[in-house]
C-alpha cells in the first residue's frame, strides 16, 4: 500500500474548501441551488477521481484520503460534500465491477467534471434502500427501466445514475442487477427537492420510464445485485457519510467556539466563553467530535487493507455502519449544543442554523440510524442479518 501524506492532503483540499466551497455554501443553502461549481472545483483539482487509479485519470489515493477530502467539504458545506460522496461512490462501485469500456466511457470523464450518483431507494420499501421492486424489462439484446426512486442525490443533474432494479423476470428480491443510466436519456423525470436541510444536493424523487438502457451499460452479471450492493456500494458509501457528518460537526464546532470566544456582553464586558455553563458545553462538543477522526481513520485504513489484498470490503459492513450511526449522532448532539451556546445569533440564518438543520439528515440517510441499530443489534446477539426477509432489517 502505497504511503500518503495525509496531512497535506488535508491541507490542500482544506485550501480549495475555503476558497471555493464555504463562500457559495449560503447561497447554495439558501437558493437550493445545485453545488455545480464546488463539484467543478473539485474536478480540476482531481478529488472527483481521488479513488480512481491514475491510469484512468484519477488521483491514485486511498480510501483514508477519501476519507479525509469528504470530511474536509463537510466542514463547509454538508450538502456538496453528500453530492460528492454519492458520485465518488458511484464511480468506484463501476471501478469494481465495471469493464474497461465501461471505465473508460464514464470513469476517465471525471478529471473533466463528469458527476455520477447511486439511484437505489424506492418509496414502497422505505427506508430500506437495498431492497426494490421495480423490474428492468429485456428490450432485445438490451434493457427498458421503468421505476420510481424516492431519494437520489442529484436527481436531474447527474450525468449518469447507477442505478439497480430487479433483473428482468426476477425469481425474488435478491435477483438484482446494476445499470449505468445516461442522465440524458429519454424518460427521466426528476421530482422537485424540497425539504428540511442540504438544500443544495437534490435528493429528490426521479421516476424512469422505459428508460433505455444499452447491454453494455449493465453493471456487472444480471443477478448479481445483493453482491454488489454488500461489497461495492455499502463500504464506500458508508465511509464517505460518516466522514461528511463529522466534518459537519467539527465546522459547527470551530464556529460555536470563534463566536464564543468573540462575543462580548458589554454590560458586564463577559465573553461568551467566560460563562463556565457554555464553556462546558463547548467542551462536550469537543470530546464528541474528537471521538470520530480516529475511528473514521482506523475504518478507512481497515477498507484500503482488504483492497490490497484483494479481500471483499463488506466484511466490515457492521463497523462501518456503526461509524455511520456514531457520526450522524455526534453531528446532531454537537449541532444542538452549537445553536444552544450561541443564543439568538444561532437561531438566525447563518452557519450555525445551516449545519442544525443539516445534521439532521444523518439520521435519517439509509440506513437510517434506527434500522443501523437493528442490524448492530442482530449481528450482537448472533442473528441472521437476513436483509431480504421480513424481520430482517
Amino acid at each position: 500500500m502505497a504511503n500518503h501524506d495525509y496531512e497535506a492532503i488535508r491541507a490542500e483540499v482544506r485550501h480549495l474548501v475555503d476558497e471555493i466551497v464555504r463562500p457559495n455554501a449560503e447561497k447554495v443553502d439558501r437558493e437550493g441551488i445545485f453545488p455545480r461549481d464546488n463539484l467543478s472545483a473539485l474536478a480540476r483539482a482531481g478529488w472527483n477521481g481521488v479513488l480512481l487509479p491514475k491510469s484512468l485519470g484519477g488521483r491514485g489515493l486511498d480510501h483514508v484520503a477519501f476519507a479525509i477530502v469528504a470530511e474536509e467539504i463537510g466542514r463547509a458545506c454538508a450538502s456538496t460534500a453528500l453530492v460528492y460522496v454519492m458520485h465518488v461512490g458511484a464511480a468506484q462501485t463501476i471501478l469494481l465491477y465495471g469493464n474497461d469500456d465501461q471505465k473508460q466511457r464514464w470513469l476517465v470523464p471525471a478529471r473533466d467534471g463528469l458527476l455520477g450518483t447511486y439511484s437505489t431507494s424506492e418509496k414502497a420499501s422505505g427506508g430500506h434502500w437495498w431492497f426494490n421492486f421495480s423490474e428492468a424489462a429485456r428490450a432485445g439484446d438490451d434493457y427498458l427501466v421503468t421505476a420510481e426512486k424516492s431519494f437520489t442525490t442529484s436527481s436531474g443533474q447527474a450525468d449518469y445514475y447507477v442505478l439497480q432494479t430487479r433483473t428482468p423476470g426476477a425469481k425474488g428480491p435478491t435477483d438484482i442487477s446494476f445499470f449505468i443510466v445516461d442522465g440524458k436519456s429519454p424518460g427521466i423525470h426528476a421530482g422537485k427537492w424540497e425539504a428540511l436541510g442540504v438544500h443544495g444536493n437534490h435528493s429528490g424523487p426521479i421516476r424512469y420510464e422505459s428508460v433505455p438502457v444499452a447491454r453494455r451499460d449493465r453493471l456487472g452479471e444480471e443477478g448479481q445485485g445483493k453482491d454488489i450492493i454488500y461489497h461495492g456500494v455499502s463500504p464506500v458509501y458508508l465511509i464517505g457519510l460518516g466522514a461528511a457528518w463529522h466534518g459537519v460537526a467539527r465546522g459547527a464546532l470551530e464556529e460555536i467556539t470563534k463566536y464564543a470566544t468573540a462575543t462580548v456582553h458589554r454590560d458586564f464586558e463577559r465573553r461568551l466563553a467566560d460563562y463556565q455553563v457554555l464553556r462546558q458545553q463547548i467542551g462536550e462538543a469537543k470530546v464528541l467530535v474528537e471521538s470520530v477522526r480516529p475511528w473514521q481513520h482506523a475504518l478507512a485504513a481497515s477498507l484500503d487493507a482488504l483492497w490490497v489484498a484483494g479481500k471483499p470490503q463488506g466484511e466490515i459492513l457492521i463497523p462501518l455502519t456503526e461509524f455511520k450511526v456514531h457520526a450522524a449522532e455526534v453531528a446532531n448532539a454537537t449541532t444542538r449544543r452549537a445553536l444552544d451556546v450561541s443564543g439568538g445569533y444561532g437561531y438566525k440564518r447563518g452557519p450555525l442554523e445551516r449545519a442544525f438543520r443539516d445534521a439532521r439528515a444523518a439520521i435519517a440517510m439509509g440506513p437510517s440510524n434506527n434500522i443501523a441499530r437493528e442490524w448492530i443489534g442482530k449481528t450482537l446477539v448472533g442473528l441472521p442479518l437476513e436483509l431480504f426477509e421480513a424481520g430482517g432489517e
